[in-house]
Formats: structure tokens, sequence, C-alpha cells
């Protein structure tokens, strides 16, 4: 599996695959020279590059996209706040990012449209990534409850710079 340029019509695939999952403005994280790495198989796009920075891949299960921690600081910075952000104490943040599961009654600050199965990004006060991982919960709900899972970790950042 060797590295190509993207198509003009696979970044615009790729652009309303974005603006679909993390909202408007989400497209703009592809500006740049974009390159992709396909599956071998299938023939699918799997990885996608950003001047030469693995920015995502696309799951084969259901052809989502999942951003690497270098994609999803690039996408914090084009999404306005609080999209897609999970905001909690930094004490709380240390465990986060070793990958811990983050509780309802941690969390400072949530977005108010975060459906239950959305990919989020916990940050701490200062607005820095710590974790990404999958909602539990609605936004709503995890503001309003002081008991039980609010978004379950799927990488930390401290575990991300030891690989």
């Amino acid at each position: 599996m060797e590295l190509e340029d993207a198509s003009e019509t696979v970044v615009m695939m790729l652009k309303a695959l974005l603006e679909y999952l993390f909202g408007k403005g989400a497209g703009r994280l592809l500006d740049g020279s974009v390159k992709v790495r396909r599956s071998p198989s299938t023939g699918r796009v799997r990885e996608v590059y950003i001047d030469g920075l693995l920015v995502g891949t696309v799951r084969a299960s259901d052809g989502f996209f999942v951003p690497s921690f270098e994609g999803a600081e690039k996408l914090l910075k084009v999404l306005p706040y609080p999209r897609l952000r999970v905001v909690v104490p930094d004490d709380v943040a240390e465990f986060a990012a070793m990958g811990r599961t983050v509780f309802c009654k941690h969390v400072i600050d949530v977005d108010p449209e975060i459906r239950p199965g959305d990919e989020v990004f916990v940050v701490d006060t200062s607005g820095r990534l710590v974790a990404l991982g999958k909602a539990v919960l609605g936004g709503p709900i995890i503001a309003s409850k002081k008991t039980g899972k609010a978004v379950k970790v799927r990488k930390g950042v401290k575990k991300a710079n030891k690989q």
C-alpha cells in the first residue's frame, strides 16, 4: 500500500464525509496536499494524509472517518467551540490522557449537540486535546447526570505519544 495523490472526486467525498460527521466547516481539514492510502483488497480509501501527516483513517466497518491526534487537533482549530468537545478539569484530564474513561460527574462543559456514539474530543480547561473517544450519552444528559460514563476513551495523548 503506497501513498497516492487524491483525485478531486475523492477529496470532495472526504470533505462531504467530514461535514456530515463533524459539522459545518470540518471539510477545511483537507485544505492542503491530500494523499491517500487504499486497501489492497478493496481499493477503498483507508488512510488520509495532509502535507505528509496522517490526519485520520476511514473505518472499514461503517465508512466513518476516525481522526488521528494530529487530525483531531486540526479539526479543533476549524470547528467552533464547543462543537464535539467534552471539557474536563485538569486533574481529570491527566487520567483521560492515559486512556481512562471520562465520567459525567467530571464534565465541566459539553457540546449539547453530541449524540451517543459520536466521536468526541476530550479537552482540558485550557482547550488542549487530551483524549479521543466515543460519547456514551448525549450532550444534555452528560451535563445533567452526576453518575455514569460520559466518554469511552479510545486513545489518550499519553498513550499515543508512547507509540
